[in-house]
């Protein structure tokens, strides 16, 4: 897969200064976010639900405007991107959403090209007349998540983690120096879950893109982190490893002791794999 990735490993590549997030009807959702997030990191992004999360993943693409402060990526400002700009700053970023979003009636293959539509002219894009070298990307991304075999299957027909990492090979066909990932594994039991943080793992780690991954299971952002982001009420309330994030650092986080519930494994399997 070819390389489009900007500056080297460790490089500051997406920076909040101040930034924070009041939505229309009044609610915080994030409030004085200042930190930097290197190129080719591993973040996980804990906290209960409504605790920001989301909205911090969402402000990094655009898809929730910072009202306050300056957010930029890859040296360009998000916070008063538009149009066009806008644009361009997501087509380096790929998402994976908790739903999957995928197009059931159509193929894996069709839902993974997808991905190259910032690069595809319209007319390429509606008649489905994609050029070999993004088929060639579409497949190499199916291949890396090992889902290649099921190209040609409708996307209605995949288990949910199958979809999911049908939704991480689009992201990935992007070419994109960022992943993000939403909640992935919300859905998803235990094992399954597993597989898709190890997916995402690989393609850091192989890859050197860097993955952001909101999380609510505490065991799991640990064991797939370089580094953790605890939120609370839209501020952060923990910056560092999963060493570090102790019982007073999950009650600092939570606002309560850890319980069951906070635990991947401890969780009741919901689907298979």
């Amino acid at each position: 897969m070819t390389d489009r990735r900007p500056g080297t490993a460790g490089d500051p590549q997406i920076v909040f200064d101040g930034v924070g997030v009041t939505y229309p009807n009044g609610y915080r959702g994030l409030s004085d976010i200042s930190l930097t997030i290197p190129a080719g990191q591993m973040v996980g992004v804990v906290g209960l639900s409504g605790a920001g999360k989301s909205t911090f993943v969402r402000t990094i693409n655009g898809l929730v405007t910072a009202t306050e402060g300056s957010l930029t990526v890859n040296g360009r400002d998000v916070t008063t991107a538009r149009g066009k700009q806008l644009r361009a700053v997501r087509s380096d970023i790929g998402m994976v959403f908790q739903g999957f979003n995928l197009t059931g009636r159509t193929t894996v293959l069709n839902n993974v090209l997808m991905g190259r539509l910032y690069s595809a002219p319209w007319w390429r894009t509606l008649l489905g007349a994609w050029k070999s070298d993004d088929v060639e990307l579409a497949m190499d991304a199916l291949t890396r998540v090992e889902i290649v075999q099921k190209a040609y299957t409708r996307a209605s027909e995949l288990s949910g983690g199958q979809q999911q990492r049908v939704g991480i090979a689009r992201a990935l066909a992007q070419q994109p120096s960022i992943i993000l990932a939403d909640e992935p594994v919300a859905s998803l039991d235990p094992p399954t879950s597993h597989v898709v943080m190890e997916h995402l793992r690989r393609i850091n780690g192989e890859l050197g893109v860097t993955v952001i991954t909101n999380l609510h299971f505490l065991d799991l952002a640990r064991k797939y982190s370089d580094r953790l982001l605890g939120l609370r009420g839209g501020h952060v309330v923990f910056d560092g490893t999963g060493a570090d994030a102790d019982e007073t650092v999950f009650e600092s986080i939570y606002g309560r002791s850890l319980t069951g519930e906070d635990v991947l494994d401890a969780t009741p399997n919901l689907e298979t794999s």
